[in-house]
């Protein structure tokens, strides 16, 4: 053979060798990209989202006056501003009141305050907190409970704990950790209640869980004026569960969230106090993982909101961190 020839050959030979890696190398990339295709098709096929606003600790006063804290006052302008917005909000499911929806527990102030709460567009509910009732008071818990059902055509309900279920794989689970017997902020979960709960748990393991409370399970900041009385049970009973759970609490005025492993603690701000604020919460539940999204809403009534700042000291304590308010979070099932 010629050395022309061997020159020629070597030549061919290494344009089909590069041509044979940039055909291996395209066919490995278009494998790689259907894997991760396939990978995250597995993870989103079939995942389903719900949507809710957490309102909490309203203290609405028909004729009130603002106080050291509380802009009581104000608490009707700041309802329908929160109504308002909450309104404004597209495919909400559903809109959870978690406590102190009136500030007097009287029947003339749930009375009042029902009216602004009926122009919510989205299915409402309920948690008590302890503002809602008092001892001794003629607003019990039976007439709250009716005054409720006949204002809500969704509330259909006749204890103060109940659940229902908003979405395939969504539990909704309502506590009330109010004491009514004594006069204390303190909260606790009596015997009956917690079994309760125990069932209502153990029938929604393959189920993401959503708890709303007024007296937090987890306190943003310590206060044993105002702490739940059995929070140690309460806790260890819900980390017992594997599943993905939210755990939804007022009370204090106060933003914070904490993760536990599979459990996610989240205390929610007053609209009656700074930062006058609510969430709007989005959570995605896919095969592998449930993601929680959280939207901070401040009001838009920015001179009352600026009245409130000044009545509290150390604004940070009751607005948290920037995690605190708006985020992402993800449990791993």
């Amino acid at each position: 053979m010629s050395r022309c020839k061997r020159r020629n050959n070597k030549k061919q030979k290494k344009k089909e060798g590069f041509f044979a890696s940039l055909v291996n190398g395209f066919i490995t990339l278009v494998l790689t990209a259907g894997m991760l295709w396939g990978l995250q098709a597995y993870s989103v096929a079939g995942s389903t989202s719900l949507k809710f606003a957490q309102l909490s600790d309203v203290h609405f006063l028909e004729n009130g006056a603002n106080t050291t804290y509380k802009m009581t006052g104000k608490s009707p302008q700041l309802l329908d501003d929160a109504v308002e917005q909450i309104n404004e909000v597209k495919d909400l499911d559903f809109v959870m009141l978690t406590g102190d929806l009136i500030d007097k527990s009287f029947e003339k102030e749930l009375r009042a305050v029902l009216p602004h709460i009926e122009k919510i567009v989205a299915p409402w509910y309920f948690a008590f907190g302890n503002h809602d009732r008092c001892v001794g008071g003629y607003l019990t818990t039976s007439v709250y409970m009716e005054m409720l059902r006949n204002s809500n055509p969704e509330f259909k309900y006749k204890k103060p704990y109940y659940s229902f279920k908003p979405k395939k794989n969504y539990k909704v689970i309502v506590l009330d950790d109010i004491i009514t017997d004594e006069i204390t902020s303190n909260g606790y979960i009596d015997e009956v209640q917690f079994k309760w709960l125990k069932k209502e748990l153990d029938s929604s393991k393959n189920d993401v869980v959503l708890i709303f409370m007024h007296v937090p399970v987890i306190e943003p900041f310590a206060s044993p004026s105002h702490k739940l009385r059995n929070a140690a049970a309460v806790k260890a009973l819900i980390e017992s569960y594997d599943n993905p759970i939210g755990v939804f609490q007022g009370h204090y005025h106060a933003a914070k969230i904490t993760q536990h492993d599979n459990v996610l603690y989240v205390s929610s701000p007053a609209l009656v106090s700074y930062p006058n604020a609510f969430r709007i919460v989005n959570v995605t539940n896919y095969k592998d993982r449930v993601v929680f999204d959280f939207d901070w809403k401040e009001t838009r009534e920015v001179e009352i909101q600026r009245m409130a700042k000044m009545l509290v000291f150390g604004s940070i304590i009751y607005t948290g961190e920037k995690h605190d308010q708006t985020g992402t979070y993800e449990i791993k099932k």
